[in-house]
């Protein structure tokens, strides 16, 4: 296991780690490709494959991407019914693009 000497030594647990030091991290090992690209739970994952640290399962939820996903849906289907002036139709989409937002929220403030 000569792979392990060449790896740098973590200073702290990644989950603690700012996105910025992660990616110093993964850009020292060739394994990982497309840093720049990744999101701290994206680097987080491929560290831990590389330093063989075994990943406990997370809780179960949405990732904060789908969620956005799902604002952007319900903000297009509010602004279509608000052009065809179906106002009780734009209110309930733009109830929920509100709730998803919320949840996305409360997301980042959990993970942080």
């Amino acid at each position: 296991m000569e792979e392990n000497k060449e790896l740098p030594k973590l200073e702290k647990k990644l989950e603690k780690m700012t996105i910025k030091e992660l990616r110093e991290i993964a850009l020292q090992i060739p394994e990982i490709s497309g840093v720049h690209g990744m999101n701290k739970e994206e680097l987080i994952s491929a560290l831990k494959k590389v330093y063989g640290i075994k990943e406990e399962p997370k809780k179960v939820g949405a990732s904060i991407r789908e969620i956005k996903a799902k604002v952007k849906k319900f903000k297009a289907l509010a602004d279509e019914a608000k052009k065809n002036k179906d106002w009780i139709k734009y209110e309930r989409y733009r109830r929920l693009a509100s709730a998803f937002k919320k949840k996305t929220r409360k997301l980042a403030r959990l993970s942080a």
